[in-house]
């Protein structure tokens, strides 16, 4: 009986220690990597934002990032870390063009407490010519620091 007690509170102790021992919301830094797009209108080489712009993903089902968002310059896109492509529809003022990224990615440890994420490298890329004239690769290394990757001129 004295054994059991024992065990009890031996058991009861260590889990509060486990309860203790977590730290929620430790993960302090930045955990998406994103490419930091920006629109540029061409002839004029200024930064410039469209009247609107959607971007949506060729997947299926499809997924909306941006809806028809009005006067936007600067805008973040998600790239898939399980292909060596990643597809997105662009509409810039209503007119569609398809925007394709051939990147590498590759896991990067953030923090022990925050864990990996996958930073990536853009290799190449293709699109249709619809509205964008040219696109530029400003950083070809995509981490988590939130910065211009690419530059669109439409």
């Amino acid at each position: 009986m004295k054994y059991s007690h024992t065990v009890y509170y031996i058991f009861l102790f260590l889990n509060l220690c486990a309860l203790l021992s977590c730290t929620p919301q430790s993960c302090q830094e930045e955990t998406e990597t994103l490419a930091g797009v920006s629109f540029y209108k061409t002839g004029t080489g200024k930064m410039e934002a469209p009247d609107s712009v959607t971007v949506y993903t060729t997947t299926n089902p499809v997924q909306f990032i941006y809806n028809n968002t009005p006067k936007i310059n600067f805008l973040f896109l998600p790239l898939n870390p399980l292909t060596q492509e990643t597809s997105f529809i662009l509409r810039i003022n209503g007119i569609n063009d398809t925007v394709t990224f051939i990147n590498t990615s590759f896991p990067h440890l953030i923090s022990r407490e925050c864990g990996y994420v996958f930073f990536y490298e853009i290799n190449g890329y293709e699109f249709t010519k619809s509205i964008i004239d040219t696109i530029i690769v400003t950083k070809k290394r995509i981490t988590t620091s939130n910065e211009e990757n690419i530059r669109i001129f439409y």
